[in-house]
């Protein structure tokens, strides 16, 4: 508006405007008393132009300020639009990253799905490997098992087998009536049985005069117990091996 102000001077039309009012009140001063049809009609011509001489400048500044508004306007418009391109030229940028983002989601998803079917895959080999290697260990467990089982029981008879006898040694020192002697074998035996019970093996010989038990005891093939049946004498130990009963005592009843 500043720029419209200076670019169109005041002082030409002020300058205009004071001649033809001069000349309009010279014509008033100095006319006939009424004035004539000419001077009237000069006299109005000579206001409308001092009139319009005054008014032009502030119509044209009006104008000016006007489209002067009018291009700012269309300035910000345009800046606005331009903005806007901007705008539109982000948001097609962003929408090409999020496309690109998108395929590389795509890709990396892909990838993804591979490597998780190949973990799967090994996943099954090595299930499948173990499996066959547990069961070849259960196997070969089974066997060792088997054998210590074999081996144990082996062992067991070996041990039974020398406790019988000397237990069966022990009982013929007792019926040889010789304290010497029923002394050492005493000892002996009690020194195999200190060695059975290293093992686990208990060997069973029930005190005499105790009730018989058919649970815990048995007799010789073609003897029965009677009622309230006692027990004279052991014929055969007994064994139990860990807390199991692996054999009953053969006992001899009193008549």
């Amino acid at each position: 508006m500043s720029e419209a102000r200076t670019s169109l001077p005041l002082w030409p039309f002020i300058i205009v405007d004071v001649l033809f009012a001069g000349l309009a009140a010279i014509l008033l001063k100095f006319g006939h008393h009424p004035l004539t049809g000419g001077e009237a009609a000069l006299m109005v011509v000579c206001g409308m132009i001092g009139s319009a001489s005054f008014l032009l400048p502030f119509l044209r500044r009006n104008a000016d300020e006007q489209t002067l508004s009018q291009f700012k306007l269309l300035a910000d418009a345009v800046s606005q639009i331009q903005k806007l391109d901007q705008l539109a030229a982000h948001i097609s940028g962003a929408t090409n990253q999020w496309l690109e983002l998108q395929t590389q989601t795509g890709k990396a998803a892909e990838s993804v799905k591979q490597v998780a079917a190949g973990m799967a895959s090994e996943a099954k080999s090595f299930t499948e490997f173990m499996q066959r290697a547990g069961e070849s260990e259960k196997a070969h467990l089974r066997l060792e098992v088997e054998k210590l089982r074999r081996s144990e029981g082996e062992r067991l008879q070996v041990i039974t087998h020398i406790l019988d006898h000397v237990f069966a040694l022990s009982q013929a020192a007792r019926k040889s009536g010789q304290p010497g002697l029923i002394e050492q074998i005493s000892h002996f035996q009690n020194a195999c049985r200190e060695a059975g019970r290293r093992v686990g093996l208990i060997q069973i010989v029930p005190p005499t005069n105790e009730p018989f038990d058919p649970k815990q005891h048995q007799l010789s093939e073609g003897k029965t117990a009677g009622e309230s049946a006692t027990i004279e004498d052991t014929i055969i130990a007994g064994y139990t091996y860990q807390g199991q009963l692996l054999r009953r005592p053969v006992v001899a009843l009193k008549e």
